[in-house]
């Protein structure tokens, strides 16, 4: 039996819901257990209040965040909204314990502003207008206390908002395991570093190549994570008209790429053992060799076959010139990409020319 898997709200709507609790509080005298708001995707929610706090010329509601069956890092954490009212008609948006701040150009706030995202900005100020004329305005703070510790594992310090987390919420609504979400999460790194002048990046599908760019001495901020969504990342570098793209990472992974498969999960596409012993049989491998190679369950597991065969000079700079032919023809050729291919210990099995040239124009160190 197929389980339904319950969605949930993101931490833009709680803030919302503890605006409008506080609003309700404050022109109505109304002290509610839950409220009822427009999700910016036009979906009904309605979100319990766990408690609100009077306070002078204002309140404070706290909400808990429910993330339905999404594996939200921020689920079950309290999330406060405080609001004053003022008398200049703006609508101000603070930050405080757990909201990060935004330090570098690239992301949708301005620098120096907190990390409330415009979704959520967006979604608390229709939720004002509903209960204050034009001419009356308030002062939003919102406060995750726990955001300090869990912004540690989010992308936030890669992208330069320092000190907490970032409130989002593009449509108000946490779709259950959303890949959509997590692809949208990956694409601002690329516009950090294209807003300090990085027109060269750095893609590393996880640690193993992240390691290999550092010890190279390519420029941290140009290195940018991918996860498994390689194809996601190249459309998103094509459009915004980066100059060129260094893949760099486990064979295992960018050997998939060589055969143009650009979502690199396990359970969405393979084809390592298919495509190595393919290029092997195309060097020269016989046909004893390409039998050991799909007895492999690794390509840490080739490794030692290809090296038997004494093909590793010419493998490995074979499929890093073929994963950088695939990519470029996934985008039309609007960007220049070369491949590094290391092992699971950070040795460099091979590279391109491309991956070459763009590693000395990013002033590479090879020693």
């Amino acid at each position: 039996m197929t389980k339904n898997m319950r969605s949930g709200y993101t931490t833009g709507s709680c803030a919302a819901a503890g605006t409008k609790a506080v609003l309700l509080y404050l022109q109505k005298n109304i002290i509610s257990n839950s409220v009822s708001l427009n999700a910016l995707s036009g979906e009904k929610l309605s979100i319990p209040i766990k408690r609100l706090t009077p306070l002078a010329g204002g309140a404070c509601a706290e909400v808990i965040k429910d993330a339905g069956d999404d594996p939200d890092i921020t689920n079950g954490v309290s999330i406060f909204t405080e609001l004053h009212l003022n008398d200049t008609g703006n609508i101000s948006f603070f930050g405080g314990k757990g909201i990060g701040t935004i330090t570098r150009e690239g992301m949708s706030i301005p620098v120096g502003e907190p990390a409330i995202n415009l979704g959520p900005r967006k979604m608390i100020t229709n939720v004002i207008r509903e209960f204050l004329p034009e001419n009356q305005g308030c002062d939003i703070t919102i406060s995750i206390p726990a955001g300090v510790e869990l912004a540690k594992r989010t992308l936030n310090p890669v992208l330069g908002i320092k000190g907490g987390i970032s409130v989002i919420g593009t449509s108000g609504i946490v779709r259950p395991m959303s890949e959509e979400g997590f692809k949208n999460s990956l694409t601002p790194q690329i516009d950090v570093a294209y807003a300090a002048g990085l027109f060269n990046q750095v893609f590393v599908p996880g640690k193993i190549g992240e390691n290999i760019a550092i010890k190279l001495g390519l420029p941290k901020q140009a290195i940018i994570q991918t996860s498994n969504f390689i194809g996601h990342m190249l459309d998103y570098a094509a459009q915004k008209k980066l100059k060129s793209v260094l893949l760099v990472g486990h064979l295992g992974k960018l050997v998939k790429v060589a055969a143009g498969n650009f979502h690199t999960h396990s359970k969405i596409s393979d084809a390592r053992l298919e495509t190595l012993a393919a290029y092997s049989a195309l060097l020269g491998m016989d046909q004893s060799g390409i039998k050991k190679i799909f007895s492999c369950v690794t390509t840490e597991a080739v490794m030692p076959i290809i090296s038997d065969y004494k093909l590793d000079d010419k493998l490995y700079p074979l499929l890093c010139q073929r994963a950088s032919f695939r990519s470029m023809q996934h985008v039309y050729n609007d960007l220049t990409v070369g491949t590094i291919m290391v092992t699971l210990k950070g040795t460099i099995l091979g590279m391109d020319e491309n991956a070459k040239k763009i590693g000395r124009e990013l002033h590479w160190n090879t020693k």
